[in-house]
């Protein structure tokens, strides 16, 4: 009994703690730049798709970027993405980011800073604001204005001043760019929109 005891209390000082998650607090791009003495390990930022969705968001021009480069005050700065579909930094110039995830350019500008600028850079890429979406057709104030995440079809009518009386009301075309073309469908009014889509009020004609 005097062995079984005490190889049941050995073991018991001996057992291991099981794995413990660690979770660091959520901070800002640029206090992960500016606010700490020690560079943590190298990061690339992770976007999902407006509303949740996947795939994941593609950049496209228009987009206005925070791009955080741990240490190096002249690297982190906003970049909008240019009509070519790429931004310009400085050292390594012109990164394309048209069709990248943020995460995808973020792993972009690393590489290519890794090529003989810093030894281990930390990057990390999040969209600041997105490019606009336009409505056309019979609503109150038709033209381009700035996307908002998880917005839908009924509330770019709003934004844009709600339908004419000639309005069709039951539903409205929406062109999304797609693979470098555009896609042009019939949809209703509760749905999702994404940065770039163009809607179109049609005129009933009864």
């Amino acid at each position: 009994m005097i062995i079984v005891a005490t190889a049941l209390a050995l073991g018991g000082c001996m057992r291991r703690p099981g794995p413990v998650a660690m979770v660091q607090p959520q901070n800002s791009l640029d206090a992960i730049a500016y606010g700490g003495r020690t560079a943590p390990p190298p990061m690339v930022a992770a976007y999902a798709a407006p509303g949740g969705a996947e795939p994941a968001y593609r950049l496209d021009a228009g987009d206005r970027l925070r791009v955080v480069v741990y240490g190096q005050e002249g690297l982190t700065n906003t970049y909008s993405i240019d009509a070519a579909g790429s931004i310009t930094m400085p050292l390594i110039g012109a990164v394309p980011a048209r069709g990248r995830t943020p995460a995808g350019l973020a792993a972009e500008i690393t590489a290519r800073l890794r090529r003989g600028f810093i030894r281990e850079p930390s990057v990390a890429v999040e969209v600041e604001s997105y490019r606009p979406f336009f409505i056309l057709g019979e609503v109150t104030a038709p033209g381009q204005y700035p996307y908002v995440p998880h917005m839908s079809v009924e509330s770019a009518v709003a934004i844009a001043g709600g339908f004419t009386p000639r309005a069709q009301r039951d539903r409205v075309t929406v062109t999304h760019p797609e693979g470098g073309g555009m896609v042009r469908e019939v949809v209703p009014l509760g749905t999702p929109l994404s940065p770039g889509d163009t809607v179109y009020v049609g005129e009933r004609w009864f």
